[in-house]
């Protein structure tokens, strides 16, 4: 059912990318909105229509509390003091995401996790168009959702944060998945961990069919009208096995792909591809077109991404780590028997890494803390870390003692935020500095 906006009090909260789209959808159906930022000088301040009043620099309470409906986007916290009282007031907070799963009428496929996310719905989509599929890929991704209203297309595929889901709420996905969970944006939510989960599980609620690809207690979340399939189970359709050190993906205990074959490297990436044909062989793809797009698939920047593997030492830019699981991960993927420099630092958003403790303890490593935090990072493993301003500064530092046989890993496990614009501002600038060096 198609929602009626024209007689609403509409405003929208941050002139991002998410926050122009929505102007453009109420604008479309003749329906002229306000708009806020909290920044002074938001980037896409020159894409606000003359027509649109907005305010910048401030939530304005009086406009919060006279709307009846509120879009918010993810960057803005939903827990901030005046959006509780606009709530208990009446006022409608909702994401884009809501927005948009209230018009979609066609198939979604809806991703989300703390790792793996961008991967995976890019996989899905890779895959859906080699089958002949016309797929649109938004969300979280960077391409908004309400954005994808305007192409054709058959089906759609969302990567969803947690920031988006805390206000989606009829969002009825085809097929709904959870790549994992782990300790992450503790600095956004009251009631730390288990309400970040909790939110992250939302998205099971009205899927039609629910993959669960980490130990998850989905108890709670089991409606016997979806159709769940269970990745973790030891009985899964699916599963990796290794044989003489190659990765296999099997369904149904036949051998389906050679990881070998591929260009994707480490476990978490092996995964990525298994939930990826898990969601296509739901979606009833070709399982030829799966295979045939897996096997050219190539990992994303940023994401364990192999800069240079010259003279014996190997640069890995995994800028795209910004919490301490992903940077387990990153770390269990390297197979080099030299030391590990590891570069480790920026804002770890009140998360404990010090469950790295034992971990590093064990392991042939060198721990250059940087950013932000680098002096609390630096002390969970003191004998094998050392303390640097910048990523710079770091790098030529490691530059000095590397050798041949040694793994450089840029896997921050931190937000950029402190330093950089963003992961790819921070992921670029090591790839600068290791040209610079090699």
């Amino acid at each position: 059912m198609l929602h009626n906006y024209s007689r609403k009090k509409i405003l929208i909260l941050g002139m991002g990318l998410t926050g122009i789209s929505c102007i453009n959808f109420f604008l479309k159906k003749g329906i002229i909105p306000k708009i806020i930022d909290e920044s002074t000088s938001p980037l896409y301040l020159h894409k606000i229509p003359k027509i649109i009043k907005y305010k910048i620099g401030i939530l304005e309470p009086k406009w919060i509390l006279e709307s009846d409906l509120i879009i918010i986007s993810p960057g803005i916290s939903s827990f901030k003091p005046i959006l509780i009282k606009a709530r208990l007031l009446g006022v409608e907070i909702i994401s884009d995401i809501e927005l948009f799963s209230r018009e979609a009428l066609l198939p979604i496929i809806s991703i989300t996790g703390t790792n793996g996310k961008s991967t995976v719905a890019t996989m899905v989509t890779k895959i859906a168009k080699n089958a002949g599929y016309k797929a649109c890929l938004g969300g979280n991704i960077g391409f908004p959702v309400l954005d994808m209203l305007n192409q054709k297309a058959d089906l759609y595929i969302i990567e969803i944060s947690s920031f988006q889901l805390e206000n989606t709420f009829t969002l009825k996905s085809k097929i709904a998945v959870v790549l994992n969970i782990s300790e992450d944006h503790i600095n956004r939510y009251p009631k730390g961990f288990e309400q970040y989960k909790k939110i992250k599980l939302s998205i099971y609620d009205k899927a039609e069919i629910c993959i669960i690809n980490s130990y998850q207690n989905v108890k709670d979340y089991i409606n016997h009208s979806q159709k769940w399939i269970n990745l973790e189970s030891k009985k899964s359709q699916y599963q990796i096995n290794f044989d003489k050190n190659n990765a296999f993906l099997y369904y149904r205990n036949k051998k389906i792909l050679n990881m070998s074959e591929t260009f994707l490297h480490g476990y978490h990436n092996y995964n990525n591809a298994l939930v990826s044909l898990a969601i296509c062989n739901a979606m009833q793809f070709p399982i030829n077109s799966i295979i045939d797009t897996l096997k050219k698939f190539s990992t994303l920047p940023h994401r364990f991404q192999i800069i240079n593997n010259n003279k014996g030492i190997c640069w890995i830019n995994d800028s795209k780590s910004t919490n301490v699981n992903s940077t387990k991960v990153a770390l269990d993927s390297i197979t080099s028997k030299g030391t590990i420099h590891l570069l480790l630092g920026g804002d770890r958003k009140f998360a404990d890494f010090y469950i790295l403790k034992d971990y590093f303890n064990k392991m042939k490593i060198k721990i250059y803390c940087f950013g932000q935090d680098r002096f609390y990072l630096s002390r969970i493993c003191k004998k094998k870390s050392v303390v640097i301003e910048t990523l710079q500064q770091a790098i030529i530092l490691i530059s000095k003692k590397v050798i041949s046989g040694d793994t450089v890993l840029l896997s921050p496990g931190c937000s950029s935020l402190d330093q950089f614009s963003n992961f790819e501002e921070r992921g670029n600038f090591f790839i600068k500095l290791i040209k610079d060096i090699t």
